[in-house]
This record gives structure tokens, sequence and C-alpha cells, in this order.
């Protein structure tokens, strides 16, 4: 949901977007749960960028008060549908796939540090004891 946002209605459902890509690309969450974006931003808000942190805080905010309309009508659309905007572009463009993929990798990297390291042991050992 990358468009402007129409009326208060759309701003929970915006804020709930930006939860759930927090959730999946900074982690945070328990399997299944869905948490609110307030609580995201205290879990892993340091994960953003300073610039987005405030415009993440500026649509939690605004999420919480959109519960109750009067409020809600006085909010700034134009500046939550930018702070939204601006949060789904920074934090869409890696795919789950993507991530387990560079996950994949670094598992791999690291064995193979590893068995590298083991294997200059073992040569150094064979070399004191004469073997070689």
């Amino acid at each position: 949901m990358t468009r402007k946002a129409q009326s208060f209605e759309d701003i929970p459902r915006m804020a709930d977007e930006v939860a759930q890509l927090m959730a999946s690309r900074f982690g945070g969450a328990p399997r299944g749960e869905r948490p609110p974006l307030h609580l995201m931003l205290d879990r892993r808000g340091g994960a953003l960028p300073l610039r987005l942190r405030a415009g993440a805080a500026r649509l939690a905010k605004a999420g919480r008060l959109s519960a109750q309309p009067k409020v809600a009508r006085q909010l700034p659309l134009r500046r939550l549908s930018r702070d939204h905007a601006a949060l789904v572009a920074h934090l869409r463009p890696l795919g789950a796939l993507s991530r387990w993929q560079g996950r994949a990798v670094s598992i791999a990297a690291a064995l193979a540090l590893g068995l590298l390291v083991l294997a200059g042991i073992a040569l150094w050992i064979a070399v004191k004891r004469g073997l070689i």
C-alpha cells in the first residue's frame, strides 16, 4: 500500500504494514505474532536510520491516535504518507529470499574460514613433528 492516505482510516493499515516489514527484515517478533508499530520501534527501532526513525515514530503515534476519530481527522495525512513511503522504500528492497541467501552465504563463509584455520593448524603440527 504505497498510495497516499485518503483518510484517517488508512493510517492503521500503513502503520501495520511498516511494522510487518520491520519484523520481517530486523526480527523482533515471535513467530505468528504481529506487534504494533510502536512496539516494533521499541524492539528494533535502533536498526532504522535516524531520519527514518523520526518518521516511524510519527506514524506509530498517528496509528495509536487514529482510534479516536475526532483526533484522527486532525492528523497530517500528507506528511504521514511521505513517512510511510520512505519507510516502505527502505524496508522493502531486500526480500525474504535474498535475506535467506545472505544468511546462507554468511554461514558458508564462516565454515570455510573455520576449515582453513583448521587445515593451517594441522599443517603447522605436521611440520613441527617432522611429518612434512
